[in-house]
């Protein structure tokens, strides 16, 4: 089912494509979502500390490079199929993710 006959030498990849790269996009959403969660906390509080700011800057910064995984992922999907995701983009999207759950709760305890 959805593969090729045994000896064709092709791979029938099915819509799998397709939902690696709406998995990416409903990611890089979920971390937008966590960034503008936190300018509006950065905007709404009364006297915003340096940590509140810091961590709403730093917060923008992990959201831009995950972006740049994400998007050179789905680009290499669109083109074809596309290498294997190695160790450090791998590790490069785990890490921003880990960190954007960080910071999250530092600006929501931290801010005002």
């Amino acid at each position: 089912m959805g593969t090729a006959p045994e000896g064709s030498g092709t791979r029938d990849p099915g819509l799998q494509p397709e939902r690696t790269r709406l998995a990416w996009r409903r990611t890089t959403l979920s971390c937008t979502v966590v960034v503008v969660l936190a300018v509006r906390r950065l905007t709404q509080s009364v006297a915003p500390g340096a940590v509140t700011a810091g961590a709403v800057a730093l917060t923008g910064v992990v959201w831009l490079v995950f972006g740049l995984v994400a998007q050179g992922r789905m680009r290499a999907m669109a083109a074809g199929r596309p290498p294997v995701l190695g160790a450090r983009g791998a590790g490069l999207a785990a890490l921003c993710t880990v960190v954007l759950a960080v910071l999250g709760g530092v600006v929501l305890v931290g801010g005002g």
